[in-house]
């Protein structure tokens, strides 16, 4: 089975976060960061910003991450940011 990561977006302001789940971090963020659709969540509200992601050997742990970090509350949310980023500084640089 192939490797997961779960991550949170943001916009310049720190003030709407998203939740997603990907096999390919670099790409997805990429796609995010491209406004491939311009329709979606994160292209209306200009999410681009890694702020936090995890990293896991399978897509299926990703995946349940994902759901349990959702059902959390924003503060919850908050707290494991800035846990990791107490910045909330930017997390991707391509290569």
């Amino acid at each position: 089975m192939k490797p997961g990561f779960v991550y949170i977006l943001t916009n310049k302001n720190n003030t709407t976060l998203y939740i997603g789940v990907t096999a390919d971090l670099e790409q997805r963020i990429k796609q995010h960061k491209s406004k491939i659709n311009k329709k979606s969540f994160t292209a209306r509200y200009n999410l681009s910003k890694l702020v936090y992601y995890e990293a896991f050997q399978m897509i299926g742990d990703a995946i349940a991450r994902e759901k349990q970090l959702k059902s959390g509350n924003r503060a919850k949310k908050i707290a494991l940011i800035e846990s990791m980023n107490p910045e909330w500084e930017e997390l991707f640089y391509p290569l």
